[in-house]
C-alpha cells in the first residue's frame, strides 16, 4: 500500500524532482511519516540522490523521519500566544495525556510540542493538530481534546468552531476597502500596455511591503529586461515573522486582488507563469485558493487568453513545510526548487537568476494587491497617500496587549500612539515594530512613525503593558533565531545559539555585566557579517531591550563582577544526583581551595597572592 501511494503521489507531480517539498507533504499526510524506505522510494522517483532527499525532509520542522502519532499537536510559542497563557494550557494537555513535551506517548498516538508562530496572534491561544491550526484555546476546550484523543476522534471531526478563523479587520482603508470586482485591476493593466503598467508603478513609489522596502519599478523592469528562456513572479506568502497576519487576511478576503496583482506583474515583465508560496501553517486555505484559481480560470481571468486580450498567465500555489528562512526570496526559490530553503550567495539576484536560473520577481502579498489598485487608479493618486518616501497605506497585524488585535490599515506616517489608540492600547511601556526582528520602542517613543524614514515595518505590531516582563520578552525572541537560523553562515548559526544560551544563563540567575556586554557584542557581529537578513536582524530587538529596558535584565545578575572562567563544581552536579552523593567531598570547592592553598605554601583560607 505505501508503495502504491508513494507511487500515486509521484506520477500526480510527473515525478519532478522541483516539487519535492510537496511530493514529501503529500506522502506524509498519507503515510504519517517519512521512513527510510519511502525516501528511499521517493529519490528513485524524482531521480535525485537519496542524501539530497533527505537532507530536505530533515530541513523542514513538519516533516518527520520518524513516527510521532495519529496526533501532532504543536503549540505557539510565539510571546503574545504565551501572554495569553499557552505554556500552561500546553503543560495541561501533556498532564492530562500523561506525556512529555517533545515526546511521543507510550502508546504512540500522540506528541505534542512547540511550534514558533501559527499566525493567529490575533485570536490566540492557538495550535496546530496535524497541522490545522486550532484557535482561542481554553482550558475547557483543552479537556474535551483530550476526551477526543482518548476515543481516537479523528481530527477532521474535531468541532468545526475549534477551525474557525476570523479576518478581524479592524481598520480599512484604500485597499481594504477598494471596491474593485475580480479582474478589474487586470483589465485596466491590459489597456495601458506593459510600458504604461510600468510607467504607473514608477510613478506610485510602491516600495516592497515585506519590510526591505525595495523598488517594485525598479525589481519589476531589472526583471523584464533580463535575458532568460522564462520569466516568472512569485506571491511570497510565507510571512513567518511572529505577530504578523496580514497576508493570512488579504489571501482570505482579497484573493482575487492578489492574483490580478501577480497577473499585472507578469504582463509588465513578460511571465506566463506564478507561483503562490503559501506559509505552512496557513494550510487551511489551499484548498480554498485552489478552488477559487479553478474558478478564475473558467472565467477566462486566469490561465489562456485572459480576457480575450491574448495574455496568459497561470498560477500554481506551493505549500511550505515550517521554515521560517523561506520568507527571504533567496530561501524561498530555494525551496521552490524542491531543496532545503538556504539563502543563495549574492549576486546574482532573483530578477536575473532566479527560479531555475531564469529572471524572477518576488514580492510580498501585500505589494501585489498594492499593485493592483495602482494600475486603476493610477500612480499620481497613490503617490498623494503617505509620505513623500513612504507612499500609500500599510497593513499592520497588532497583537498583544490590546482591546481590539487584528488588521489596520493607515496611510504611512502614522504615529505608533494613534495606532495603539485605535487599537486600544492601554498603559502600554513597550512596542515591537517588526515583530521580532525590528525595533523595540518604549513609551516615549510612540509619537515616531512608521514610516520607511523614521520605523519601518513589515507590519508586526506587538504590544506590551507594563506588567510584561521584557526580559522574558527579549528571551523569546533569542530562542525564536536560535531555532529559525537556517546554519548557513557561522556568525548566525552560532551568534543567535550564544545570545540564546545567555539569556537562558540569565534566567537562571548565572549572568553578569560581562553577559549584557557578550550580547551587545554579538549584535554588532551579527550585523555586519551575516548572510541574510535574518542575521542581520535577529538582534535588533534584544538590542533595543537592553537599552531601553536595562533593569529587566540587571535583576537577573548574579554578582555585578565577574571574570569568565568555567565552574566544574556547578558542572558535575547532574553526576552528583546521579550518584546520590551530595557531600562535602562530592563538592570541588573546598577540595581545589586546599590544593592551592598547599600550591603557595599556605594554610587554606589565608589570602593567596
Amino acid at each position: 500500500m505505501a508503495a502504491a501511494t508513494i507511487e500515486t503521489v509521484l506520477d500526480r507531480h510527473a515525478r519532478d524532482g522541483t516539487r519535492l517539498v510537496q511530493i514529501l507533504r503529500e506522502v506524509q499526510d498519507a503515510l504519517g511519516w517519512l521512513a527510510p524506505d519511502t525516501l528511499t522510494a521517493i529519490a528513485q522517483g524524482v531521480g535525485r540522490p537519496r542524501a539530497q532527499v533527505e537532507g530536505t525532509a530533515g530541513f523542514y520542522s513538519f516533516f518527520h523521519t520518524r513516527p510521532l502519532g495519529e496526533y501532532r499537536l504543536l503549540f505557539s510559542d510565539n510571546i503574545t500566544d504565551r501572554m495569553l497563557g499557552s505554556h500552561d494550557l500546553m503543560r495541561s494537555l501533556c498532564h492530562k495525556l500523561w506525556l512529555e513535551p517533545g515526546r511521543v506517548s507510550e502508546d504512540g498516538r500522540v506528541s505534542v510540542d512547540t511550534t514558533s508562530c501559527t499566525g493567529m496572534c490575533d485570536q490566540g491561544p492557538a495550535l496546530l493538530a496535524n497541522y490545522r491550526a486550532v484557535t482561542r484555546l481554553t482550558p475547557e476546550r483543552i479537556d474535551d481534546m483530550v476526551h477526543l484523543i482518548r476515543r481516537r476522534v479523528s481530527v477532521g471531526d474535531w468541532p468545526s468552531d475549534w477551525f474557525h478563523v476570523d479576518d478581524n479587520i479592524r481598520r480599512r482603508d484604500v485597499l481594504l476597502d477598494h471596491g474593485l470586482a475580480p479582474g478589474a485591476a487586470l483589465a485596466a493593466a491590459l489597456d495601458r500596455g506593459p510600458a504604461g503598467l510600468l510607467g504607473e508603478i514608477e510613478r506610485s513609489a510602491l516600495r516592497g511591503r515585506g519590510g526591505a522596502g525595495f523598488g517594485s519599478d525598479i525589481k519589476w523592469r531589472s526583471c523584464r529586461d533580463a535575458w532568460g528562456d522564462a520569466h516568472y513572479v512569485i506571491c511570497n506568502a510565507d510571512e513567518g515573522e511572529p505577530g504578523t497576519f496580514k497576508d493570512r487576511v488579504l489571501l482570505s478576503a482579497f484573493f482575487d486582488m492578489v492574483v490580478d496583482g501577480m497577473c499585472i506583474a507578469g504582463f509588465a515583465i513578460g511571465a506566463s507563469k506564478g507561483f503562490i508560496y503559501l506559509r505552512g501553517e496557513y494550510r487551511y486555505l489551499l484548498d480554498r485558493l485552489e478552488t477559487r484559481l479553478a474558478q478564475r480560470r473558467e472565467a477566462g481571468l486566469l490561465g489562456r487568453n485572459i480576457l480575450g486580450r491574448g495574455f496568459t498567465f497561470d498560477i500554481e500555489i506551493h505549500l511550505g513545510a515550517g521554515a521560517y528562512i523561506c520568507g527571504e526570496e533567496s530561501a524561498l526559490i530555494e525551496s521552490l526548487e524542491g531543496k532545503p530553503g538556504k539563502p543563495r550567495i549574492r549576486p546574482p539576484f532573483p530578477v536575473t537568476n532566479g527560479y531555475l536560473g531564469q529572471p524572477t520577481t518576488v514580492n510580498n502579498v501585500e505589494t501585489l494587491a498594492l499593485a493592483a489598485l495602482i494600475a486603476v487608479k493610477g500612480g499620481e493618486w497613490f503617490r498623494a497617500i503617505g509620505t513623500p518616501a513612504s507612499t500609500g497605506t500599510k497593513l499592520l497585524s497588532v497583537s498583544g496587549d490590546v482591546e481590539r488585535p487584528g488588521i489596520y490599515e493607515f496611510p504611512f506616517g502614522v504615529t505608533v500612539a494613534e495606532v495603539l489608540q485605535a487599537a486600544g492600547g492601554v498603559d502600554t511601556q513597550a512596542v515591537t515594530t517588526a515583530g521580532a526582528a525590528g525595533f523595540c520602542l518604549s513609551a516615549g517613543e510612540f509619537g515616531r512613525r512608521i514610516a520607511f524614514e523614521d520605523v519601518p515595518t513589515g507590519g508586526s505590531i506587538m504590544v506590551f503593558g507594563r506588567s510584561r516582563d521584557m526580559f522574558e520578552v527579549a528571551r523569546n525572541f533569542t530562542r525564536f533565531f536560535a531555532h529559525e537560523s537556517c546554519g548557513f553562515c557561522t556568525p548566525c548559526r552560532v551568534g543567535t545559539a550564544v545570545n540564546a544560551r545567555l539569556m537562558d544563563k540569565l534566567a537562571h540567575g548565572r549572568g553578569s555585566p560581562y553577559d549584557l556586554d557578550e550580547m551587545e557584542k554579538m549584535h554588532r557581529l551579527m550585523q555586519g557579517a551575516s548572510h541574510c537578513g535574518l542575521g542581520n536582524t535577529a538582534t535588533i530587538a534584544l538590542r533595543d531591550m537592553l537599552a531601553r529596558f536595562r533593569p529587566a535584565f540587571e535583576r537577573r545578575l548574579h554578582s555585578p563582577d565577574y571574570e569568565p572562567a568555567f565552574d566544574l563544581d556547578a558542572a558535575l552536579s547532574q553526576a552528583r544526583q546521579m550518584t546520590g552523593r551530595d557531600d562535602a567531598g562530592a563538592h570541588l570547592t573546598d577540595n581545589l581551595s586546599a590544593q592551592r592553598a598547599e600550591a603557595h605554601g599556605q594554610e587554606p583560607g589565608e589570602a593567596q597572592p
